[in-house]
């Protein structure tokens, strides 16, 4: 993610980039920088709300165009506009879902729409290598927007599988492996869903 707090934004477009997927369109990757740049009541690289993107993707049917399109600089930009007949991906809307002591229906949610945006506390996360994050971290400090891909319940503990946006060389190829059950970090408190 360089030095840009837009892990808000990071989260948001992966999310809109895999209900694109799920929806049967090819798999590309969508402008987290016209997010930052355009998304209203956020601060670009100095921090944003989940919501409050989403809200506007939704409310606006803001199109998203490709990250080739308007590429990410790692600050903030004047927003770059599109007329209306300009191609791109807009999402319907979206939930948002408070899933404290429910893991299990948070679960039925990523089976139903897909991968979910979540706030967690992950100021232990800087020197995540691998494993299964258990502890070290509250659930009354969501700090950081990342997105829930799938989970494992095969093993001792159960874990959800998480991408984060800070590249690929962090923890297990750019993802983590967070307990299930107990709301580590405040996995489950702040939840959304995007609908296409």
């Amino acid at each position: 993610m360089k030095q840009c707090g837009g892990c808000w934004a990071f989260s948001v477009v992966a999310a809109a980039e895999s209900a694109r997927a799920r929806a049967g369109q090819p798999l590309e990757a969508l402008s987290v920088q016209q997010v930052i740049d355009c998304s209203y009541d956020n601060y670009g690289c100095s921090g944003g709300s989940t919501l409050s993107a989403l809200n506007w993707l939704s409310k606006m049917q803001v199109k998203l165009v490709s990250d080739l399109e308007y590429p990410f600089t790692a600050q903030n930009g004047l927003c770059r506009y599109f007329p209306a007949s300009h191609s791109g991906f807009s999402i319907k809307g979206y939930s948002a879902y408070n899933f404290s002591d429910q893991e299990d229906e948070m679960a039925k949610v990523l089976l139903t729409s897909g991968p979910l945006i979540v706030i967690v506390d992950a100021v232990s996360w800087q020197d995540y290598l691998g494993g299964i994050i258990q502890h070290h971290c509250s659930s009354g400090e969501a700090n950081h927007a990342v997105l829930v891909t799938g989970f494992d319940r095969t093993g001792s503990p159960p874990y959800w599988i998480v991408r984060n946006s800070w590249g690929s060389s962090w923890g297990v190829d750019g993802y983590a492996h967070v307990k299930m059950g107990g709301n580590v970090c405040g996995i489950a408190d702040s939840v959304s869903a995007v609908f296409v």
